[in-house]
């Protein structure tokens, strides 16, 4: 293993085609040149248009794995995905900001399948904004934002400090500026236009480019820099195939 690449470590669920979860997250991680570690939160039965079943890992197993990885390696990074409660991921927080204060977590609130089956539910709000002040950066769609804090957008929360974390709020669901992502730092709003590439809808986009950036943070690049080369990244997926399954590119 070289000494020479940072350590990035996703914990999300499994998924046997390889288009989203830890398989994507790895895939990503090595063409950024970020060795990569996988812990799975789930094992799940799907193809990248469907979706039939799912084991989720007990989190007590999630707990012991992540301690036994920080106690042997100087892990920068930590992407996070599908995740069953709000309690299961604050379990994952609590434990890496115990044993490494400085890395830096990213999550991808995957809320909902491409199908439409549901992963979690945000049902406590104080509990929401308490686990949210312990990742640096959360990755939503249009739907996710509305589900997490309802006006985000409309009633522009985030001028009001309402949000405890920063946000990258993905465009391929806003009709009125497609391909558009916004990123709310503390102090400042930055559009990421889309380029001309031609995209083509992805099984797992949103696990590439949540891991994506979380190797480019990995890389001490700053929070902007990381989801602006994330982009351009995930542009080169989404115009790889015409089809669900995308192609990974070196840098």
């Amino acid at each position: 293993m070289s000494e020479n690449r940072p350590f990035a470590l996703t914990i999300a669920g499994f998924d046997p085609t390889g288009g989203a979860g830890v398989l994507a997250d790895i895939k990503t991680f090595e063409q950024h040149q970020v060795t990569g570690f996988a812990i799975t939160t789930a094992n799940t039965i799907q193809t990248e248009n469907e979706f039939f079943d799912i084991e989720w890992t007990n989190i007590n197993f999630v707990i012991r794995s992540i301690e036994t990885l920080f106690h042997n390696y100087k892990i920068s990074t930590v992407k996070i995905g599908i995740v069953p409660s709000l309690h299961y991921l604050n379990r994952i927080l609590s434990t890496v900001k115990l044993v490494s204060p400085t890395t830096q977590i990213v999550w991808d609130p995957v809320l909902k399948s491409t199908t439409e089956f549901e992963f979690i539910k945000i049902e406590d709000r104080l509990d929401l904004n308490k686990i949210l002040s312990k990742i640096d950066l959360i990755t939503p769609n249009y739907n996710e934002i509305e589900i997490l804090f309802p006006g985000f957008v409309s009633e522009k929360l985030w001028l009001q400090n309402e949000i405890p974390t920063n946000v990258l709020l993905k465009g391929g669901h806003n009709s009125a500026e497609i391909g558009t992502d916004r990123l709310f730092l503390k102090n400042e709003i930055i559009d990421l236009l889309p380029s001309e590439k031609k995209c083509f809808e992805k099984h797992g986009s949103g696990c590439v480019l949540s891991s994506a950036i979380a190797a480019n943070l990995a890389l001490n690049q700053t929070p902007k820099e990381a989801c602006k080369n994330a982009k351009t990244y995930i542009e080169k997926y989404l115009s790889s195939t015409n089809h669900l399954i995308g192609y990974h590119y070196v840098q």
